[in-house]
Parts: C-alpha cells; structure tokens; sequence
C-alpha cells in the first residue's frame, strides 16, 4: 500500500511538471513567434523592432484562419494587426496607451516595497505601491520609461510596454544603494554572511552569518580579527591592530556616529548588538574621501535602514548576557527598531564570567597583593533605538541613538607590610551617541544626504583607601559634534560624482583630583574642523575606479591639510584581477597610556587631543598592491602593502623603558604581505591566512632610534575548517599560531635605578626581546530549528582555546625589594580554555 501510494505521487508529480512545462512554454516573444507564423500561415509581417521588442504572447494553440489569427494577436497585445491584402500584414499601435501594472520587491529578502515611487518619464503620471508592492497604472503612454524608486535603494528604470500583461503584475527587484560600498564581488567570503567588495573592503552581514571558531554570535569586532593583516597582541578587540596599527587609530562608525568605546567587558566582546547591525564593511585601505580619522582603518557599522512594515524580532542569551530586539511598525511609513543587552554577571556566576574576570583583572593594583577579602559587582548593558520615517517616496528622516555601559565596584582587604589595608575601587565607562540624518532623492539621478552626530564618552574612576582616608577620581572625557552635507549625482548607471562638507568640533578633558594631600589637575582641549571632499566613482563590468581628495582645516592652528585617495579592481579575466589602493589621512585624537597614573590598574588608556606642538596631528601614507584569483569557488588573495605613519608619541605608544614619559615624537612604518586561501563547496568552506609584516619605530629620543614596534608580528598564520553537517548543523574548527610580540628587559646587574626619591626599573633598549608563539585553537557548533514556520531557534556551543595553552602576551617588570636583583616579572595571559554557549529565538 506504501509503495502504491508513492508510486501514486510520483505519477502526480510528474504530470503536473510536465504540465506546468507545456504552459510556460506557450508563452514567448512576439519577435520570435512572428517568423513561424510567416511560415505556417504564408504572409508577410511589415513593423518596426522597437515597437515589438520586450512583449510575450501565448502561441495559438491551433491553426487558424488568417481573420482569427489576427483576431488572436489583437487580443493578446496592445498592437494592431491588420492586412493589406491577403499577404502582408501591417503592425502598428492600437492604442497610444496601455494599462501595466508590477510587483516591487527588494533584492534580497523579496519583501514587498509600500509606498515605493513609480513615475512615468516626462509625463505628469505616477502612483505608489500598495501594501503587497503591487502598483497599477492606466492610460500609459505605450513607448514611456518609467522610473522606480525608494528612498535609500538604487532607481529602476524601465520601458513601459515591458509590464503591459492581461494576467500577472511582473515582479521588479530594486538593490539597496549603500554609498560607501560597491558592487559584492565575492557574495560569501570565507563563511556566509562574510563578503567581499569590488573596492577591497569586507563586509559582514549578521542577518546571513554563518560560522567560525570558538565564536557563539556574529560578534563584530571579534569576527573581523580572521581577516589578514588583522591582529590583536593581547586578545581584546579594544586593541585591534590592523596593519600594524595601535587601536585608536581605527575609525569606528555606528549609523555615522563616531564611537570611543568598542568592548563589554574591558574588550573581550564587542560592544554593539550585533541583531540590529545589518551590515559592517571593514577598509584598510583605499578609503573613500567622505571618511577622516583612523589612519590605519575604518570599521563602519549600519543598522538596517528599511522600513519593513512587519513586527519582528528576537532575544537569546549566553553565558554572560541577555538581550532583545525589535522592529515594530507603527504606520505604513514610520517604524521604530529597539534592541537591549545586559549582563547578569552580577547575579550569576558562570564559568565563562570567571575566566573573563580573571583575564580582565590579572593586571590590576590588586593582583600583586595577597587578598584576604574582595567583593565585586561588575556588569554592562548597552541599548538602542531607531526612528524610520518615510516623508514620502523621496525623502526620508533617520534618528538613531545609542548608549554602552560598564561598570565595576570593587570592595577589598589585603596585606601590606603586615598591615591590613581596605580599600573601595569604581570604575565606570560609558560612550552614548545620537544621529539624525535626511535622506533626499531629488530626481533620478541627484541625490543628497544631510547628518549630524553627537558622541559623549566618559570613562570615571574613584579610589578611597579607607586606612589613609585618600579618596581619588579620574575623569577622561570625549565630547564630539559634527555636521555633514553629502551629495551624489549619477551621470550613467557607472559614473558617479560625490561631493560633501563636514563641520566639526571635538573637546577633550582629562581630570584627576586627590583629597589628602590636596591635589587637582584639569587639562581641557578642543579644536574645530571643516573639510570639503569629492571623489569621482566607476565601475563596469570588468572595471572598479575611485578617485578622491578631501581637504581639511583645522581652524585653531590655521593648517590645512590636502588628501588624495585612489581605488583600483581591474578584472583581466574570468579568473584574475589585479587591485591598487591608496591614500592620505589623518586623525587629531589618540589614547596616552600611563602605567603610573591609570585607572585602577585596568584601563590605563586616556583619549587626547593635538596641540599640534607636543601632540601633533597624525598622519599616514598608505599604499597596497594584490592580485586575486577566483574559479570553482577557490580564491586566492596576496596583497602585499607599505604604510608609514608621522605624528606619534612615546607617550601613546605603552613602552616599559626609562623614556615612556619623555615627550617625543617619532613615526613607524610596516611593510608586508598578506595571503589568503579559500575553497568552497555546497557544504564545506576551508581556508588558510598568513602574513608576515615587519613594523619598525623610529624616535630621536631612544637609542637605537630605530627598533621593533610593540605591535610588531612578524609571521601570523591561522586556518579553519568549517562543515555543514546537515542543513541545519554546522560546526567549525581553527586555529591561530603567531610569533610573540616584542618587550623590554631590565639591564642585567643594573636593574634598578634612582629617579628623584623613587627607585625605578631600569629597562635595557627597547623591545630586543619577544615573547614565546602564541597558539591557540577553537572549535563551535550550530543547530537550527524551528517552533513554528515564523518562530526560528539557533543554539550555539563554542571553545575559545581547546589545548588550555597559557599564551604570554605581554611581560613587563615592577620593583620588588624582596627579590635578589630587586625587580619582578610580570606576566599577563591569554584566556585559558573556556566554554561558551547561545540560545536564540527569531520571529
């Protein structure tokens, strides 16, 4: 009975196959169908090509007589078909209008455009979509284009006659028009959800994110640190080097504002939510001229900008935190996005949470003492929300607000010279932004795009030694304004020109104050800035160009600044293309590192700003060169690039020598290359990444001038390995091996010194040393499944550091009187094996 009822089915199925073949095959294009008809019916059609082109009919079914045929063909189109005798058949226009209708969807997701533009060229027509896309039109002229629009994707345009039917409205796609990234080149890159762009950048998309090792979410900034040339010497993602970069010379973007903070729990993840982060598009070089700062590179994250007029959304949670997001339409053009994270590492604590805290906290004022008691209560949240309102179909207002949060109070008693000392630590750090931006599409092709930001981040600490009664604060401070004008004119569908000015005021404050003795310091900088950018984009088939200079101003010191930028793909065929970037930039803020005077030992990073004396401007000079090679889903990048970077200060860079508080001012330069390997099939994706870089200071005040930078890793190689089991498990399997990075050491039989009334470490020259490989292996593993057909479900396992490796990743020495030569070492660790997991629900 089984097999009959299979056999049964299968019958079923192959019918109605068969049957949906012969009636799609009935339909075809009039200029094809016209010869056979000359043929079977022996006449002769007299018409033009361009009234013809584009219009579908059914083919008769029978053969008729001449009268019907032509009967036939004047029902089915809006032409006319007429004999002169009974041979030649004339075709013309019937009608100077028709009736059309379509269906507009977006690319991607297929979801149905409301209140999408639809406009008859030239003529006072048009209309806008329903709430299912559809649009219908009457009265059209027959050789009219129309143009298809909505705000922030890219206008279609079309000839009338190609949406005349008498049975379904045809369905029209329209692409998202994101202005800083080009055309996707490579649609999955290493894993899904990761992409490469025709002007070098990567892109990473959360909503489609696939896999990688040890991670249990899309988090952003830690995702990114596959990529070549991307390292972070101590693990965190708040010290991302890219290109042998120091992390506060990376731009970091959320919908435009400038962000000052990048990690939860002092930078082992990602600060931002990565649920409502539609897309992050990485550049290290080539930058577009509408970006300043960040002279080693820009990190631009963007929330979804559509409004979809569906409620969804979702939560999960991990071993740390809990969040939520949602999309909730309130009318057909104004819809409201929210998303909220906290920690629960103050209620719960998870193995996860204690292998953080100690990593975090290894390097504090407290881990050199013997604790008798401590009390921690440490936490972080962060929220979002966005405001879409469509005015109409061509303008469009966006408000956009954010707000991170860490806090830490710690409560503790040790030993000190046979003395019990207590003494209260807070620390709390927090960077909220806001953004409006006015989306204008004033015709076709001239668009503008008017923004303005506002970032407050604050980082404060208080220490109260209850035994000396000495209560002490810190406060670092970053306040940022600016205004932006953008506008963009598409001279062809391949041609684009850019213009844009950016006003913009930046203040810094550092404030520290002591009660006993008596002691306050207040240090208060800002500086205004105006620039004025154009850049001129192409791009067709074979062929990427971009163009740019950008010109600022900086009013306090009266300088201006000229940066050229360029961005070269040149396909040479199917399989090679060759790419060359470079450019010009500059930043005026940077993080000063002071071990003596830091915030509880933990955060020892201020943000300053140029005074163009002491602190100068900072200035990079980039210029990179690759090839590329793509067939069977097998790539192959090697890019090899020089930089050179003028402006820094010993003070930023984090030295242990005897001249990290002298101010000098030096440069560093790092030259390498980077090689990238990646196969793909249906169900596996495997790759291999190397670089080799050698990264050179250069600082009058040292001697030698010229040594290793801190940041300088010479060799880093990692792999993965990622299977689909099924379609809905996934796992995924990598590691990373680098070379150590570069420390100080004391002179040997000298390593004290006298400094005033302290006794200080005498370091040797610096950076002649390095630390042991570091290596480190991970393992995740994914399921999906489903509530319901709209209720989707993913639980995640991940293993940061299977092999329990202890991984040195910085060294340094204090004096310690109690040891022979009167100096200890003091070592930080990576993270040791530590287990992570993730539950989530979409709807």
């Amino acid at each position: 009975m089984v097999h009959k009822t299979h056999l049964f089915i299968i019958i079923f199925l192959l019918m109605v196959s068969v049957a949906f073949t012969q009636n799609s095959s009935d339909k075809v294009t009039l200029s094809s169908l016209i010869p056979t008809l000359e043929k079977t019916y022996d006449i002769k059609f007299s018409y033009s090509d361009t009234d013809i082109k584009n219009i579908f009919i059914e083919q008769p079914k029978k053969k008729l007589l001449i009268e019907e045929l032509l009967t036939f063909l004047n029902e089915k189109t809006f032409l006319q078909f007429k004999t002169l005798d009974n041979r030649y058949v004339t075709v013309s226009f019937l009608n100077k209008s028709i009736s059309i209708c379509g269906t507009i969807l977006e690319s991607e997701s297929l979801i149905p455009f409301v209140l999408a533009s639809v406009k008859v060229n030239g003529y006072n027509l048009g209309t806008t979509t329903n709430n299912e896309g559809i649009f219908y039109l009457k009265n059209v002229p027959v050789n009219a284009m129309l143009s298809i629009s909505f705000i922030s994707f890219k206008t279609k345009v079309i000839a009338a006659k190609e949406l005349f039917s008498n049975s379904s409205c045809k369905q029209l796609f329209l692409e998202e028009e994101t202005e800083q990234l080009s055309e996707i080149t490579m649609p999955r890159f290493l894993t899904s959800g990761l992409q490469k762009s025709a002007d070098g950048s990567v892109v990473l998309n959360t909503e489609k994110f696939g896999i990688l090792p040890g991670l249990i979410e899309p988090d952003i900034l830690q995702t990114i640190k596959i990529l070549p040339g991307i390292e972070s010497v101590n693990e965190s993602i708040s010290t991302i080097n890219i290109r042998g970069g120091t992390n506060d010379q990376n731009l970091i973007l959320w919908d435009g504002i400038k962000m000052y903070h990048a990690g939860h729990f002092f930078g082992l993840i990602s600060a931002y939510n990565p649920y409502l982060t539609k897309k992050v598009a990485v550049t290290k070089n080539g930058t577009s001229s509408a970006f300043s700062d960040g002279v080693s590179s820009t990190i631009n994250m963007e929330t979804s900008n559509r409004i979809t007029n569906t409620f969804s959304g979702g939560g999960g949670f991990n071993l740390l935190s809990a969040d939520a997001f949602l999309q909730v339409p309130i009318k057909d053009n104004l819809e409201v996005h929210v998303s909220a994270r906290r920690s629960f590492t103050d209620l719960i604590n998870t193995p996860t949470y204690t292998n953080y805290f100690s990593r975090s906290f290894q390097d504090n004022s407290i881990s050199s003492n013997s604790i008798n008691n401590a009390e921690s209560n440490f936490y972080f949240y962060d929220y979002s929300f966005k405001v879409l309102y469509d005015l109409n179909y061509k303008h469009a207002i966006r408000t956009n607000f954010i707000y991170i949060k860490n806090s830490l109070d710690y409560k503790e008693k040790y030993a000190f010279n046979n003395t019990i000392i207590e003494e209260d630590s807070d620390l709390k750090q927090e960077n909220l932004g806001a953004n409006i931006t006015w989306n204008a599409n004033w015709n076709a092709k001239f668009s503008t795009n008017l923004s303005a930001f506002f970032s407050d981040y604050k980082i404060n600490s208080s220490d109260y030694n209850r035994d000396t009664d000495q209560f002490q604060t810190q406060l670092n401070n970053v306040l940022e304004t600016e205004v932006k004008l953008n506008s963009t004119y598409e001279f062809t569908d391949d041609l684009h020109f850019k213009n844009g000015l950016v006003f913009n005021e930046i203040g810094i404050t550092n404030t520290t104050t002591v009660n006993a003795p008596t002691f306050s310091k207040i240090v208060k900088n800002v500086l205004l800035k105006s620039a004025f950018y154009s850049e001129i984009e192409y791009q067709k088939k074979n062929t990427f160009a971009r163009f740019g200079v950008r010109s600022n101003y900086f009013h306090k010191f009266q300088k201006l600044l000229i940066e050229p930028r360029i961005n070269i793909r040149q396909k040479l065929n199917s399989e090679f293309s060759l790419k060359l970037e470079g450019e010009f930039k500059n930043q005026t803020t940077a993080q000063k590192i002071d071990f003596e005077d830091n915030f509880l030992g933990i955060e020892k990073r201020r943000w300053i700003l140029s005074d163009d004396e002491k602190t100068p401007i900072i200035k990079s000079k980039q210029a990179s060169f690759g090839l590329e090679y793509s067939k069977n889903k097998f790539y192959i990048d090697i890019t090899g690039f020089y930089k050179k970077v003028n402006g820094i200060t010993a003070a930023n860079q984090g030295f242990y020598n005897n001249t990290q508080t002298f101010n000098s001012i030096g440069n560093y330069d790092v030259k390498g290359i980077e090689f990238l390997v990646n196969k793909q099939t249906e169900i596996m994706s495997t790759w291999v990444s190397y670089t080799y870089s050698k990264n050179n200071y250069t600082f009058d005040v040292f001697n030698p001038q010229t040594f290793s930078n801190s940041l300088d890793i010479s060799h880093s190689l990692s792999a993965a390995f990622n299977y689909n089991v099924t379609e809905n498990l996934k796992v995924s399997f990598g590691g990373v091996l680098r070379s150590g990075k570069p420390y100080s050491k004391p002179i040997e039989g000298n390593e004290t010194i006298q400094n005033g009334n302290r006794t200080i470490v005498n370091y040797n020259n610096p950076n002649q040393e390095r630390l042991a490989n570091f290596f480190r292996i991970d393992l995740s593993g994914s399921y999906d499944f489903n509530f319901s057909e709209a209720v989707k479900s993913t639980i995640r396992i991940g293993f940061t550091n299977l092999t329990d490796k202890k991984n040195t990743i910085d060294s340094y020495y204090v004096v310690d009187n109690s040891n022979t030569n009167n100096v200890r070492r003091v070592d930080n660790f990576s993270l040791p094996f530590t287990p992570n997991l993730s539950f989530r629900v979409n709807f």
